[in-house]
């Protein structure tokens, strides 16, 4: 395993980011583990979380410039803090968020900040892919823009689950959205990363009799 990736896991259990222990995902489904962005509240922790992002954006989009969409509300923080991120590092791009409800006075609108023009290209930057409802959800507000673009989609953890087939909710997104869904670690990450402390054996354990029925299967 790379190291930044596993110093992303660390950061993730440290900051209270990653539970383990038996909670209800936005598919419904009972999972052994839990990715809360909302966990993340300080000033540092929110830096750092963007500099992991722009990792992986960087090793995945190269130098390309996009506009970067952070979905209300756990998007929005990771959206700029990305953007910070990759100007620090000489990649200036814009962001823009959605409001949970449309504005109706003022500006007006359900988009707030940047306004993507036909032709731009818009990153997708959200905490975690599970069945992909909630990256559905998005393109269904994005195609608000005319001739705007998704070129690709960042999440924390790709947990590596079926999706509405036997495939990953990833690969379903792909096919079905025509762009790449990429992940800073994946499942098998943090499975790796666990299985290197005794103490998380239960953890382990529970997370891999859990993909053997939800796993997706490629």
């Amino acid at each position: 395993m790379e190291s930044y990736k596993r110093e992303f896991i660390q950061f993730l259990e440290m900051a209270g980011v990653l539970k383990f222990g038996d909670f209800t995902a936005k598919s419904g489904r009972k999972i052994p583990y839990f990715i809360n962005a909302g966990e993340i509240k300080t000033g540092d922790q929110i830096r750092k979380l963007g500099e992991f992002y722009a990792k992986a954006y960087f090793e995945k989009m190269g130098s390309k410039k996009a506009v970067l969409y952070g979905p209300a509300y756990k998007g929005i923080p990771i959206a700029v803090s990305v953007a910070v991120a990759l100007s620090e590092n000489g990649l200036d791009v814009p962001f823009f968020f959605n409001r949970k409800e449309e504005k109706d006075h003022g500006e007006g609108g359900v988009f707030v900040g940047y306004k993507p023009a036909a032709g731009e290209e818009v990153v997708i930057v959200e905490d975690v892919i599970t069945a992909g409802t909630a990256i559905r959800e998005s393109m269904a507000i994005l195609s608000k823009l005319d001739g705007v673009k998704v070129a690709a989609a960042f999440v924390m953890v790709d947990r590596c689950e079926k999706g509405q087939t036997e495939k990953s909710a990833m690969a379903e997104v792909g096919e079905e959205f025509g762009f790449p869904v990429y992940a800073v670690v994946n499942v098998y990450d943090i499975i790796a990363y666990l299985e290197g402390d005794a103490k998380k054996r239960e953890n382990v354990q529970r997370i891999k009799d859990y993909l053997k029925i939800n796993g997706a299967k490629e």
